[in-house]
């Protein structure tokens, strides 16, 4: 297979519409992990915290009813491509989860930085609810904390994408990863007031993952020719999300380890994806 084209997007402001989009999705997790926290401090964990889950199914399926494909503005971006897909560039599923997933430099290291990212976030679902609680925190507290995470994590993603379009995807990306690293060190070091080690620790991996979360699935926009991008996409998503359940391993199995191995293995992450990663050429 022959080495894989650099792509630049039709549209160079390409975070524009993917931050509006995490950003809403994260901002959402963050309001439902302050409001569950609160009702389930009120109520009890049952039946009120399950009839919310019903209302956001149904409001859900309700909203892809009216959802509009966007197979016409491929389409369209193919059309009005400045460089051919080379004839002998496979665009199936298999060779692009290959190119995707190893072969091509900078795909490989957005998709460890994105696995490690969501890798972090099931760790902080799945320890420190209990590491907090277990220093005497209530669940209106715990819940307050796990909020603020996703809420800035949502938020800030309006202004780290808008960023990434004026100098880059890489510097933030690799920023992102070791102000989360910060997080989990500031989680252990001042557990001895735990309000404040949760407040701390929230604050900086939800910046962190802010700085990293539109511009890693930007960055495989940018690589990926718009003949082979959803399958592109679709690999990303499938090392990054499966992220959360290494996380949810990894909490079971290192939880008296936590600050150490999750610091470790958020700061090697950014340094791959500086030595890995390489900012797409304007055609």
């Amino acid at each position: 297979m022959s080495r894989p084209t650099t792509w630049a997007p039709a549209d160079s402001g390409l975070p524009e519409a993917r931050r509006t989009n995490e950003a809403a999705g994260y901002t959402a997790v963050g309001v439902t992990a302050l409001l569950t926290g609160y009702l389930a401090t009120s109520y009890g964990l049952r039946p009120v915290l399950e009839l919310i889950g019903v209302v956001f199914v149904v409001a859900g399926l309700a909203l892809a009813l009216v959802v509009r494909d966007t197979a016409a503005h491929v389409a369209l971006e193919l059309a009005q491509h400045t460089k051919p897909l080379p004839t002998d560039e496979d665009t199936g599923l298999k060779a692009t989860f290959a190119r995707t997933s190893w072969h091509h430099r900078s795909l490989r290291g957005a998709n460890q930085a994105g696995l490690i990212d969501n890798l972090n976030d099931g760790l902080t679902w799945g320890v420190f609810p209990l590491l907090f609680t277990d220093h005497g925190l209530g669940l209106a507290a715990v819940g307050l904390l796990k909020s603020l995470y996703p809420i800035l994590w949502g938020l800030g993603q309006i202004p780290t994408g808008h960023l990434a379009d004026r100098i880059g995807r890489k510097p933030l990306v690799i920023y992102g990863m070791l102000v989360q690293a910060v997080g989990f060190i500031l989680a252990l070091a001042v557990l001895e007031r735990p309000l404040l080690a949760g407040l701390l620790s929230a604050v900086f991996l939800g910046l962190g993952t802010a700085m990293v979360y539109p511009d890693l699935i930007a960055s495989i926009s940018d690589h990926a020719h718009p003949a082979w991008r959803a399958n592109a996409l679709g690999t990303y998503r499938f090392w990054r999300d499966i992220g959360y359940a290494a996380g949810a391993l990894v909490a079971g199995i290192l939880t008296d380890a936590l600050g150490l191995n999750a610091t470790v293995l958020t700061a090697a992450s950014g340094f791959l994806a500086a030595r890995w990663i390489t900012e797409h050429t304007k055609d």
